[in-house]
């Protein structure tokens, strides 16, 4: 691999010294940026912005450009997956994302086919080369999917929907129909996420964003099974196996034990748990990525250094720790503020990271 100018972010993986806690946020290029808001009006929708390489990587690399972030995101979605099956994506402004065509019987999943990321989504892989020409080896670059579980809560629900009540009852009455959904999409994750780091992530994650809605039978069997499955695809294969992987199962902290054995590298937390209590819990098996409430972003300046200092002290001293908030930067937040938090976790964490 290529040696970066920052590899702080390789390095805290790894639990490795660096010399501060690195940082990147969810949803770092997104709505809060005015000059996101620039590129997306003038791409037209939200589709066609993650469909247009160029565009893609511009907005990816505003936040890189504007803040001293320790790692670049990929801007896509977790659903290009279902949209290159042939389910009609569209993005409807105060909806969110619709499927024209939802999963709702047998025969919806037996026709689905498992995409190929060369062609179908080579819009992605386009993206990621010149993402990587751009940054020159500055810093990384993330790559990321959806788990199975989450990307078939849309698929089946036909848009976002709170508790996804379409797949909560296929649990139930039809688990054996569910698993053959949840086995395509494993196949078509790994196959995205692997073509991916051919094309030059350093790093992937899963967003596992509505696993924590499931009870711990359900979510072990319907979601942490595939990513299970996923990871070991990653990890057995030599081509591509030293890639580490980040699992963030949003509302998951009760099963960190059970997540810490799938294989990841990495585990991300939201802020329902304390890093202190998720570090003793996962002992020295896994990094952790996380896990400030993004509402501090609203507060003042000092409340967000406060906020930042409780949380480096939470996990304590040493490496494996990757600051992240516990989910997305909202999109009416100060670009300040954010300014304020990443510049903060630099300064604070120095002490942690000394001998």
């Amino acid at each position: 691999m290529t040696s970066l100018h920052n590899d702080r972010l390789l390095r805290a993986i790894a639990r490795e010294p660096v010399d501060m806690t690195p940082v990147w946020l969810m949803r770092q290029a997104g709505r809060y940026l005015p000059e996101y808001r620039e590129v997306r009006k003038q791409a037209g929708s939200f589709l066609n912005l993650c469909k247009t390489p160029e565009l893609a990587c511009e907005v990816t690399l505003q936040p890189i450009k504007r803040y001293p972030l320790d790692a670049a995101i990929l801007f896509s979605d977790i659903l290009t997956i279902p949209d290159a099956m042939g389910l009609g994506l569209q993005f409807e402004e105060g909806i969110g994302p619709t499927f024209a065509h939802p999963i709702r019987k047998k025969k919806d999943i037996n026709q689905l086919t498992i995409p190929n990321p060369t062609q179908d989504l080579a819009y992605v892989l386009d993206a990621i080369k010149l993402v990587k020409k751009m940054l020159a080896n500055q810093l990384p670059l993330i790559g990321f999917c959806g788990s199975p579980w989450t990307i078939a809560a849309y698929m089946v629900e036909g848009r976002a929907n709170p508790g996804f009540p379409l797949i909560r009852k296929m649990t139930k009455t039809d688990p054996a129909l569910l698993h053959v959904l949840l086995e395509k999409l494993a196949q078509a994750i790994s196959l995205h996420l692997q073509a991916q780091i051919q094309a030059g992530v350093h790093v992937v994650m899963i967003f596992d964003t509505w696993g924590g809605m499931l009870d711990n039978q359900d979510y072990q069997q319907f979601s942490l099974h595939y990513v299970q499955q996923i990871v070991a695809d990653i990890k057995n294969n030599e081509a591509v196996h030293k890639t580490p992987v980040i699992l963030f199962t949003r509302a998951g902290n009760q099963w960190l034990e059970l997540m810490a054995q799938v294989g990841c590298d990495v585990l991300g937390v939201d802020w329902g748990i304390s890093l202190a209590e998720a570090r003793r819990r996962v002992g020295s098996t896994v990094a952790l990525q996380g896990n400030i409430d993004p509402a501090f972003l609203y507060q003042s300046p000092e409340e967000i250094k406060q906020a930042v200092a409780g949380t480096l002290a939470a996990y304590g001293h040493g490496s494996g720790h990757i600051f992240n908030l516990g989910h997305g930067i909202p999109q009416d937040v100060s670009p300040e503020h954010v300014g304020i938090l990443i510049n903060a976790v630099h300064e604070l964490s120095r002490p942690y990271h000394t001998n």
